[in-house]
C-alpha cells in the first residue's frame, strides 16, 4: 500500500492554479523527493497532504485514510516556516511535542534523538540560547520523536553549514532504516541524487518528473559530455558540430549534445586545440535536467 496516494488533485488560490491535475503515488518507506524551481506547487502538495489545506478537486489517502479532516497523530511535519517557542526549555518543548502527537513516555525517544542530534548537554538550554542550526535541528527531533509513520519536511536542508546538513541527512537515512516514510522538498540536487528513492518535479502546477533516478535520466539518454582540459589555450566548444550548450567551469566544462551528435568527432575536434585530460560521456545530471525544464528559455516538458 502506498503512503501516500494522490489522483488528480487540483488546487487554487483565487485565479491562481497552484497544482494541476497532479497524480502521484509514494511509496512506503522510502526517501521521495519533490522538487521544483519557487512557486511551483511543492508546499501547496505538502500542505494538502497534511489536510492543511483541501484540494479543489481529485482525492488524497495518506496511510490508507481519506478523512479531510486534520492529519493524524502518524505523521510528522516540518514546515519551511521555522518557530519554537523560544522561552521553553529544549526538554520540555520536545516532550510538549511528543505529547500532543500521543506520546504518553516520550523521555526515551528524546533523549536518544538529542543524542543523535549531538545536543544532549543543551537539553535544560532555553530555545533562545540556540544557534539557528541547532534550533533546526531540535524543530527536526520534534517532527520526529513521535515516531510518525509518515514524515513530510519541507526544504529541510536549507540554511544549515556542511557539517550540521550531514547529520540531518544521517537523521533522515535512519528513519527510512527504520521503515518510515520521508517526502522532503529540496532545491538541492545533489542532495536529492544521493539520497531519494524516488524523485518528483513539479513545475507550474505540473508534474514534469516522476520516477527514480535512473528511469528520469533513461528518458534523456546519455547527450552530454563532461570534459576537462589541460593548459589555458581558449576553445569555443558553441563552434564544433554537434554541441547544442556549453556549461563552463574553468578548465572542467560540460557540453550537451545535439540529438544524433558523434562524441568521437567532437573529441577529436576539441584535440586539435589542446590537451584532453578527461573525457566522459553520459547522462545528465538530475541539477542539468532540472535547468532544461525550469530554466531560462526551457521549454515545457511531461515525462510520463
Amino acid at each position: 500500500m502506498p503512503a501516500v496516494q494522490i489522483q488528480s488533485v487540483t488546487k487554487t488560490f483565487g485565479s491562481h492554479l497552484a497544482v494541476d491535475d497532479l497524480t502521484l503515488s509514494v511509496p512506503e518507506g522510502s526517501i521521495y523527493g519533490f522538487i521544483g524551481p519557487n512557486g511551483s506547487g511543492k508546499t501547496t502538495t505538502l500542505r494538502m497532504i497534511m489536510r492543511i489545506f483541501h484540494p479543489d478537486r481529485g482525492e488524497i489517502e495518506v496511510l490508507g485514510e481519506r478523512a479531510m479532516t486534520a492529519a493524524c497523530e502518524r505523521v510528522g511535519y516540518l514546515p519551511e516556516e521555522r518557530g519554537l517557542y523560544k522561552q521553553m526549555r529544549v526538554y520540555e518543548l520536545l516532550k510538549f511535542y511528543a505529547q500532543l502527537k500521543g506520546m504518553k513516555e516520550p523521555r526515551d525517544g528524546i533523549e536518544r534523538w538529542l543524542n543523535v542530534m549531538g545536543l544532549s548537554t543543551w537539553a535544560n538550554q532555553k530555545i533562545s540560547a540556540l544557534s539557528k542550526g541547532m534550533a533546526q535541528k531540535i524543530q527536526f527531533i520534534a517532527t520526529v520523536v513521535a515516531e510518525p509513520a509518515l514524515v513530510l519536511l519541507d526544504e529541510p536542508f536549507s540554511g544549515l553549514d556542511p557539517v550540521n546538513a550531514v547529520g540531518l541527512r544521517e537523521a533522515v537515512l535512519s528513519l527510512r532504516r527504520s521503515g518510515t516514510t520521508v517526502i522532503f522538498s529540496t532545491h538541492d540536487m545533489s542532495t536529492a541524487e544521493k539520497m531519494c528513492d524516488s524523485i518528483f518535479m513539479i513545475y507550474k502546477g505540473k508534474k514534469v518528473l516522476d520516477g527514480t533516478l535512473e528511469q528520469i535520466q533513461d528518458a534523456y539518454g546519455e547527450d552530454t559530455i563532461r570534459i576537462r582540459m589541460g593548459g589555458d589555450v581558449p576553445v569555443n566548444f558553441e563552434d564544433i558540430p554537434g554541441v547544442h550548450t556549453v556549461a563552463e567551469f574553468g578548465r572542467y566544462v560540460e557540453l550537451r549534445l545535439h540529438p544524433g551528435a558523434d562524441s568521437q568527432h567532437i573529441l577529436s575536434a576539441i584535440m586539435e586545440h589542446g590537451e584532453v585530460r578527461h573525457f566522459e560521456l553520459s547522462r545528465p545530471s538530475l541539477g542539468d535536467i532540472f535547468v532544461r525544464i525550469a530554466g531560462p528559455g526551457a521549454r515545457e516538458v511531461t515525462y510520463a
